[in-house]
């Protein structure tokens, strides 16, 4: 494969269309939207119109029955419900930390999950999204990454989360009123779900588009962070065609130990990632690269750890997002000491990079960097195993 093949998953995207069934609007770029209008029996002339006026509704202002769209004639109406749904992934079940963290377990097509987290914050508010169903990257230290990769989120389930969250939030502008008067309770995404994002880059793409598309959900290219564990070849792609801001998910400091937390490194190793990394602020326009590193006891905390993380990214706008490891049942591995976490941060500051802890979030409800996985994962066991836990042979 070269360094400028699309890289891909052998996994399956389930298709907008299903056989037989109405097109699913979420999810279809403008392009896509004018051309299924177009083959609906919209009249060539007024396709543009009538696409501008479907994504004002959809997106700008939340609107999901065609019969509200009243801009529309009332024939052109019943040819859009015939023709055409507008379905959003399906909340199964919510859950609040403490914090006030909100957890969603969300049902898509073929009845799969995947989970959503929003997180608030004085002023703001961050949406953490996924991508695939389940992630083949098996990281060592993430829960999710002990769930098998089922299949790629399309666009319209990727931009469907955002929409959901929008909805429980109740941030969809009043009539009358235009978004920018409304308090943008979601004002951030960060694609830090379930799965890797560059394993599925045109769904990811066309649905980041969306939601910055300024006639709708209109959120700053600046405001969503995409977050890879280090696919190197579609790094400069994702400069080119999303323009967002980047994290890496780093977390060591030597080929030895990345390749045991993070083992896409043995594909891409560190220095062909960050030689990616130094020509992607160039290429996006974007500020800083986010080097993600959790905090495991006596794995990649020491002092010698800091100090090769500060030689390794010099050269690069940086920040060092410092975390602490969310422990989950039967994680391999323990969280450091906070006085270590403080000495780690301390060296990374002095050398004149900003090293902020990130604080956890909803870890009373299993929310936190690196916890996500389906209810219905966690839960599926075979009778055997139940037998196996429990000391007995199966009957």
């Amino acid at each position: 494969m070269t360094a400028t093949a699309p890289i891909t998953q052998d996994v399956m995207t389930l298709p907008r269309k299903l056989a037989d069934g109405p097109v699913n609007l979420i999810g279809l770029t403008r392009a896509q939207l004018a051309e299924a209008l177009q083959a609906a029996g919209t009249p060539e002339k007024q396709v543009k119109m009538r696409a501008n006026q479907l994504w004002q509704w959809l997106y700008q202002k939340g609107v999901r029955d065609f019969d509200e769209m009243t801009n529309l004639a009332k024939d052109y109406r019943a040819m859009l419900s015939e023709t055409f749904t507008i379905a959003l992934p399906e909340v199964v079940s919510k859950h609040v930390s403490e914090d006030g963290t909100r957890k969603y377990l969300v049902r898509i097509a073929g009845g799969h999950e995947v989970e959503v987290v929003y997180i608030p914050e004085e002023g703001r508010g961050t949406l953490c999204v996924s991508s695939q169903v389940g992630c083949t990257l098996t990281c060592s230290f993430c829960h999710t990454g002990t769930q098998k990769l089922v299949r790629n989120l399309t666009a319209g389930e990727i931009v469907g989360q955002i929409m959901l969250a929008r909805d429980d939030l109740g941030e969809w502008p009043q009539p009358g009123r235009h978004p920018k008067d409304e308090t943008r309770l979601l004002s951030n995404i960060v694609l830090m779900g379930m799965g890797e994002p560059l394993y599925n880059f045109d769904n990811v793409r066309d649905a980041m588009k969306i939601a910055m598309d300024p006639e709708g959900i209109s959120l700053s290219r600046r405001r969503i962070t995409l977050s890879t564990s280090g696919v190197v070849p579609e790094i400069a792609r994702t400069a080119e065609e999303i323009g967002c801001l980047l994290a890496v998910s780093f977390h060591a400091t030597t080929d030895e130990v990345r390749d045991k937390l993070v083992p896409i490194n043995k594909r891409w190793n560190i220095a062909e990632l960050l030689d990616a990394l130094k020509a992607y602020p160039k290429l996006s326009n974007s500020e800083r690269i986010t080097f993600e590193y959790v905090m495991l006891k006596d794995v990649n905390d020491s002092d010698a750890d800091a100090s090769r993380l500060v030689k390794l990214i010099k050269g690069i706008p940086a920040k060092i997002n410092l975390i602490p490891f969310n422990e989950w049942p039967g994680a391999p591995y323990e969280r450091s000491d906070w006085a270590r976490i403080k000495a780690f941060a301390d060296i990374i500051y002095k050398a004149g990079y900003a090293s902020p802890i990130r604080t956890p979030r909803g870890e009373d409800i299993m929310a936190a960097c690196g916890q996500l996985k389906s209810a219905t994962e966690r839960a599926r066991k075979s009778r055997k195993q139940i037998a196996a836990e429990a000391g007995l042979a199966e009957q």
